[in-house]
């Protein structure tokens, strides 16, 4: 479980960014676009953390899927996004995507 805690981070912070994007005003406001940088520059420095100890593809898989998720359901809390259900139902399939890839997917030796 230790091993997921760079991934768990990677995704935290990718998330925190990607909320943090439309605050920029198009790269316009310094702050946010401080926070915004730094989010996604700890992201990815997490990931490689994360790649040393899980096969690419189940990190890929994983921060990706669970991060838009998460973005989603934010999004309706903070910004007041509302998904039809067609797009609930594909954030549910992502979900299991990402779940089948977990369990299925190659593990290194």
């Amino acid at each position: 479980m230790t091993k997921y805690l760079f991934l768990i981070g990677a995704i935290i912070l990718e998330v925190v960014g990607t909320m943090i994007l439309p605050l920029t005003n198009n790269f316009s406001k310094l702050l946010p676009t401080l926070a915004l940088g730094f989010s996604y520059l700890g992201s990815f420095y997490l990931l490689t953390f994360a790649i040393k100890v899980i096969p690419l593809s189940i990190v890929y898989a994983t921060w990706s899927g669970v991060g838009v998720s998460l973005v989603a359901i934010l999004s309706y809390f903070f910004y007041g996004d509302v998904l039809k259900w067609p797009a609930m139902l594909g954030m549910c399939l992502i979900v299991v995507g990402v779940m089948l890839v977990n369990l299925f997917g190659v593990s290194r030796l």
